[in-house]
Formats: structure tokens, sequence, C-alpha cells
């Protein structure tokens, strides 16, 4: 059993405070942004482009995280504290909020310069387990999105929650969605039949889903939503739509 009371503070310079959570979208961007440069495109256009597209995708992000938050997980709440919404450092983002964030400042930033969509998505999909890695970190240092009970030798006490031991999700996301993924994905960039733009992009939302709705099984659901319909959870619920979507990508895809 490991005691977790880490401070979701890094370090303070006077009154500003610099958060784990924030280093973590940080190293994920700026990490990401260097593979995709150096190692993963191949062509030179989305390559010049690529550093454009990176604001874009920062945006989609950011709004997208935050508005997914508020609409999938805590709508009645936000509906009645609408100031509330720009708090972001209040916390409350989520994944899947940032993932369509993410596709439509892809698809506005292709189209804007003529260019498929799907060649920006790819990359992207490719490096996005690096930022899922380091943002389950941040979350177990915060103590959120934390598992439930069980008796493991693994299992985790987060003293800022109570003195229950419980299933370190955070730590099985981290490995899953990020190790795991990427490593699944960077297979998958080998093989010479996937690579029309939009297969890795459908590969990573099904792999990401599948590994999603089984963590899910071990987390505790947002306090204000439970468990809903046939006792899944709003993120296993919301994952299956994914795996759907990610499906027919990659069917249709492989018909072009």
């Amino acid at each position: 059993m490991f005691i977790n009371n880490f401070d979701p503070v890094a370090f303070q310079i006077m009154s500003f405070e610099i958060r784990w959570y924030s280093l973590a979208y940080i190293l994920g961007i700026v990490i990401g942004w260097s593979l995709c440069k150096k190692v993963f495109i191949k062509d030179s256009d989305i390559n010049e482009k690529f550093d454009d597209y990176i604001a874009y995708l920062i945006i989609g992000v950011i709004l997208g995280g935050r508005l997914g938050y508020v609409i999938f997980y805590n709508f009645s709440y936000y509906l009645d504290n609408i100031f509330d919404i720009f708090k972001i450092w209040q916390g409350g983002m989520s994944f899947h909020g940032g993932l369509l964030g993410v596709i439509i400042s892809s698809f506005f930033f292709a189209k804007k310069n003529n260019q498929n969509p799907f060649s920006y998505l790819d990359q992207v999909s490719l490096v996005a387990p690096i930022g899922i890695f380091f943002g389950r970190l941040a979350n177990f240092i915060n103590s959120e999105l934390y598992g439930i009970t069980t008796d493991i030798p693994w299992s985790v006490v987060f003293i800022k929650v109570d003195n229950l031991s419980r299933h370190p999700s955070q730590l099985y996301e981290a490995i899953l969605e990020g190790i795991i993924l990427f490593l699944v994905l960077i297979y998958f960039i080998k093989k010479d039949y996937l690579r029309k733009p939009g297969l890795i992009s459908a590969l990573f939302l099904i792999f990401y889903s599948l590994f999603r709705f089984f963590i899910e099984f071990f987390r505790v659901p947002d306090v204000q939503l439970g468990y809903l319909v046939l006792n899944l959870t709003m993120g296993q619920i919301i994952s299956l739509v994914f795996v759907t979507i990610g499906t027919i990508l990659f069917y249709l895809k492989n018909e072009d």
C-alpha cells in the first residue's frame, strides 16, 4: 500500500504557483511537437505549417476540454453558475471534449490551407499518448480521478480524499492510454497499408476508447453523475461512441 500525499503545486515563485497539471500539459505539447517535427512528419509542406497548426491545437484542447467537461459532466451546475465556466484553474477538463476540440481545430486549419485534416490528426494521434501519460501522472499527484476501494498490494491511500485503499486508476490509464497505446500506434505506423491519411487517427480512437472503457471499471465515477445507463459511467458511454466512430472511420478510409 502506498500513501499519496503529494502537493499539486510543483513550485511557487512569490504568490505565483506552478502546478504539476500545467507542467503535464506543457511537457506533452513540447515533446509531441518535437517528435512530430523531427521524427514522424515526412511531408515537407505539413512540417512547414506544423508550427502554425500548434496554436490551433492548443486552443482546441483548452476550449474543447473545458466545454466538454461542462456539457458532459456537470451541465446543471454550470447552467446555474455561468461565470464558473471560465475558472479553469479550479479544475474540470474532459479528454473527450479536448479530442473534439482538436478534431474541429484541425479541420478548420486544414481547410484554411487546402490540406487533408487527417494529415495533421494522424500526427497528433501518434504523440497524444505522451500527453495522456503526463496528464494521468498529474491526476495521480493531484489525488483526482482516483479508483474504487480495493485491498490489492499496490493499492493507494489518497490522504486528501479519505483513508481508504484504492486502485491507482490514474496510473492504470498512464500505462494503458499512454505507454501501451503509444507502442501500439508505433507498431501500426510501420505497416505500409496504414499509410493512408486517417487510418492512424481511427486506430487511436479505437484503442484509446477500449482502454478507457476497461479502466473505468476501476475508477470512481464523477460524484455528480454516478453510474448511468446499464451501470456504465459517462466516460464509458462516450468511449463507446468514439470506438464506433473510429471503427467506421477505419472502414471508410480503408475503402478509399
